[in-house]
This record gives structure tokens, sequence and C-alpha cells, in this order.
């Protein structure tokens, strides 16, 4: 089975820094694209990042500058590092993993983890 494991989140101050990981393993197809997302209370789940096999990067417009994304094919594993955090960064942050072919995708998530940006 495919799983998808997440760590790193947690509380810090503003203009603090954090860094995320996430694991992807189980798929027989390679992961095209890995990234994450992140939904906070009231709002729907949003993009924050994503990079393809490749190393091509795609940041949300409120991550440019501030957050980091890599990635490590040998381990399917990516790494956000997020720096001059903003309590509007406080969200629950999904990794995503995806398989995509010509006539179909696969989309795999993790439980999410838990980032407050507080006093």
């Amino acid at each position: 089975q495919v799983q998808v494991v997440e760590s790193g989140g947690g509380l810090v101050q503003p203009g603090g820094s954090l860094r995320l990981s996430c694991a992807a393993s189980g798929s027989i197809f390679r992961f095209n694209v890995m990234g994450w997302y992140r939904q906070a209370p009231g709002k729907e789940r949003e993009l924050v990042a994503t990079i393809t096999s490749g190393g091509s990067t795609n940041y949300a417009e409120s991550a440019k500058g501030r957050f980091t994304l890599s990635r490590d094919n040998a381990k399917n594993t990516v790494y956000l590092q997020m720096n001059s955090l903003k309590p509007e960064d406080t969200a629950v942050y999904y990794c995503n993993a995806a398989v995509r072919d010509w006539d179909y995708g696969l989309d795999y998530w993790g439980k999410g983890t838990l980032v407050t940006v507080s006093s």
C-alpha cells in the first residue's frame, strides 16, 4: 500500500523557521509530482508548493521568497523549508504525492501536520 508520512509541524513565533518532511512509498510507479497544501480554519485547501521529479517547482504567491521546496528522488522525500513565518501561515499542512500519466492520475495524501505561528 502507498504511504505518505509527514513530520515537522509545531508551534513557532512569527519570523521563525520550520522544516516539514514528507516521505512517500509503496508505489510501483514514480511519484511525478510531490508537494504541500494547507488548510486554515474556515478556508479551502490551497497550494503551497509542488515539485516534479525533474526538479521544477511551483510556489503559491504567498510562499515565494520565504519557502523552499526540495526533493530527494531516491528516497521519494520532499522537504519544505519555511522561513519568516507569519500568523497567516497557521494551518494544517498536507503532503501530496501524485502519479501522472497521459490518461490517468492518482493522488495520495498524508494525514496532515499542524503548523501554528503565534506570539
